[in-house]
């Protein structure tokens, strides 16, 4: 899967990430928050932050822990919640050879060779793109929640979502997300920031 990019939800205002198939045909929209959506949109720019951003970081802490991100799985979506996973991989040494179908070298640790750790898929997609890694998105999951590509109405979304942020102060969006955990709470249901991201309102097939 590749971000297509950032959407606006036309109800609730709330921002959508657009992961694509390499087909170009499906495409997944996953609800998530204006900080989440910014993370994302700092990832697909071509611009260095003047000061890094918390993804810039966690980048260059698995660097200097001698590990690398070698792919993002999103692999369930329960109760309207998408779940992800991050592979790791122990990093190859400076002028370590390398070992043949990409198995760790004799002696390496191989616990430490190969982890997997739980991610919110926004997390996991703002740190793919600074990494360079894939994003996958298993088969059973892209046929529950895709919907077919409209490339037109997919560019008016962007526009919209970038017009909301020149025209929203960051005290405006801290307001906004605090009103709508406190509407989430109030409906029994968990905070984003624990669960992961919503695949949006439910609608029945037609």
């Amino acid at each position: 899967m590749r971000v297509a990019g950032i959407g606006l939800d036309a109800a609730s205002r709330s921002p959508i990430v657009l992961l694509r198939d390499s087909a170009g045909r499906r495409q997944v929209p996953i609800w998530i928050d204006q900080a989440q959506a910014q993370n994302i949109l700092a990832g697909l720019s071509d611009e260095s932050p003047s000061r890094p951003l918390s993804h810039d970081l966690m980048a260059s802490l698995l660097e200097a822990g001698g590990l690398r991100l070698d792919r993002v799985i999103i692999h369930t979506i329960e109760a309207n919640t998408f779940r992800a996973v991050l592979k790791l991989r122990a990093a190859p040494a400076a002028g370590a050879a390398p070992s043949s179908a990409g198995e760790p070298a004799a002696g390496e640790d191989r616990a430490r060779a190969s982890l997997e750790l739980d991610a919110r898929p926004s997390d996991a997609i703002a740190l793919a793109l600074r990494t360079g890694s894939s994003i996958w998105m298993l088969e059973e999951v892209v046929a529950d929640a895709s919907i077919p590509v409209d490339a037109e109405a997919d560019a008016q979304d962007q526009d919209d979502f970038r017009r909301f942020l020149d025209s929203t102060s960051p005290a405006d969006l801290v307001r906004h997300l605090k009103q709508a955990q406190a509407e989430g709470e109030a409906l029994g249901e968990e905070p984003a920031e624990e669960d992961g991201e919503s695949s949006g309102p439910e609608t029945p097939s037609p």
